[in-house]
């Protein structure tokens, strides 16, 4: 090699070397600034409990960043003092709630500063003003079980585990069709902007437009430290006030199970009605099986024939239905607890024929038989969930929210890709295949894509109905777009 690119190469290592390691103390001096001023307890560098919050979470691909440190608030004061020093330091920086994300970076950050909310996890109902509190490290299972005795409960989502994250992307739930999208319950919202400075965002005061972003916005408005949101009343454990349950299909059974799915979501007009209809493929090898899993449930003493009666009447392998509660009914398809393997998310939305959903499944369907793909994946899923127009026009009498659907019924569409054990990234053609399949599989016209089942490259935000208006909104709360320059998460603000 000539002895000028020699010279060429060392001043370009050195020049990359300096740069890291000055990113490098410059968030290690924020960090030991902020323990000399928070203390050791609220932020750590390593021990026990920095392990827990840097490696638990729901996809391994979110394990393997070691922040510099990790703040565990107690109370907004420190969420505070901690944001107001990322932005004086200009310090990349992450958040974890309930650590589902299903986007590689977005709750987790290499050589910044995390700030982890397991010891912020209050939840609360206020009887007269029939509003429930969360902090931001509540999880639902957790709501459910605490409330059950006041016969109370949030609009959460739909496994146990799954944390208030949810709440910024939207939020599917089972209450949907009656009460809307799980940000519509939204009566409050506490929220540190990036300079620090705390505001509390209602539908009816000088944040009301930080407060309609933050539905739908995802992490992109600040960092929300208390939630307070509309109850729905349910009754106790004991009273059972749902009925449903689990059925699983074979392979055989899913030109049927399409088909239902179409004619449910396109003709359904109960508002106590839900499903998720999950069509997995599971890898062993060189082989691929289909197995089909339906949640139904319906709150009442029974599941109306003419509502699921096509469902009913598949042939399937198994049924499990009985009345449930509640919180019963949340732990149908398990926990949701991290899985020791990675996981990435993406979206569609369907309306329409019954064309359009065979044409969803036939990418899925494609995209998992490709030989391109099997040696990487343990299993990849898709999931119909309905929305009905009852849901859309619950959430606009409460002021809507940042992705205001058009007003027709249709499915959103969650696909999910889990890697094999111990894979610590998808290799680079299945990637591209993964790619390849969302840009297949375009939401039907209008329709926007749900934020917390979407793939960081899809431009999630540019399919929302108050897109203009959240970019306005953007503008406002953070003009120098410190946010999107130092944190990861959804693209287009």
């Amino acid at each position: 090699m000539p002895l000028e690119i020699t010279y060429l190469l060392a001043i370009i290592f050195y020049i990359s070397i300096e740069g890291t390691l000055a990113a490098n103390s410059t968030a290690f001096r924020t960090c030991a600034q902020l323990q000399g001023t928070l203390g050791p307890d609220i932020i750590q560098f390593s021990g026990p409990e920095y392990l827990n919050a840097s490696t638990r979470a729901y996809s391994l691909f979110n394990t393997e960043d070691r922040p510099t440190c990790i703040v565990f608030p107690r109370e907004t004061s420190h969420v505070q003092v901690a944001m107001a020093a990322i932005f004086l330091n200009e310090v990349h920086y992450a958040v974890r709630a309930g650590g589902h994300a299903g986007m590689t970076g977005w709750n987790t950050v290499q050589d910044g500063i995390l700030f982890s909310f397991a010891n912020m996890n209050n939840v609360s109902y206020n009887a007269a003003k029939d509003t429930i509190t969360l902090q931001p490290g509540v999880r639902w299972g957790q709501a459910v079980a605490q409330l059950e005795s006041q016969k109370v409960a949030p609009l959460g989502g739909r496994l146990p585990d799954v944390g208030t994250g949810l709440l910024l992307g939207g939020g599917l739930n089972y209450f949907g069709a009656e009460h809307g999208f799980s940000c519509d319950a939204f009566v409050e919202v506490d929220v540190v902007l990036v300079t620090g400075q705390l505001v509390t965002a209602t539908a009816n005061n000088e944040h009301s437009a930080l407060f309609r972003a933050l539905k739908g916005g995802a992490n992109r408005f600040g960092i929300a430290t208390r939630f307070e949101v509309q109850a729905v009343h349910d009754g106790t454990g004991p009273d059972k006030n749902w009925f449903g349950g689990l059925i699983s299909y074979p392979n055989s059974s899913t030109e049927a199970l399409l088909h239902a799915t179409q004619k449910f979501t396109s003709t359904v007009n109960d508002p106590k009605a839900a499903i998720l209809l999950l069509f997995l493929n599971l890898f062993n090898g060189s082989q691929v099986t289909g197995a089909h899993s339906l949640t139904l449930l319906y709150r009442g003493s029974s599941l109306p024939l003419h509502i699921f009666g096509d469902f009913l009447s598949i042939p399937s392998t198994s049924k499990q239905i009985s009345s449930l509660s509640y919180l019963e009914a949340l732990n149908l398809n398990g926990p949701g607890t991290d899985i020791d393997s990675g996981a990435l998310f993406g979206s569609s939305a369907v309306s329409g024929d019954v064309d359009a959903y065979f044409h969803i499944y036939r990418v899925f369907n494609e995209f998992t038989l490709n030989p391109v793909v099997r040696d990487s994946l343990s299993l990849s899923f898709i999931a119909f969930t309905p929305i009905f127009k009852s849901q859309i026009l619950a959430g606009r009498a409460r002021g809507s929210n940042s992705f205001d659907p058009p007003l027709v019924n249709y499915a959103a569409i969650h696909f999910e890709t889990t890697a094999a054990p111990g894979l610590l990234q998808l290799p680079s053609q299945v990637e591209a295949a993964r790619q390849a399949a969302f840009s297949n599989m375009p939401p039907s016209a209008g329709l926007p894509l749900y934020q917390n089942e979407s793939d960081k490259k899809q431009k999630v935000f540019a399919t929302y109905g108050r897109f203009d208006e959240m970019k306005r909104t953007y503008k406002k709360y953070d003009p120098t777009r410190f946010n999107a320059r130092f944190t990861e998460g959804p693209l287009g603000v």
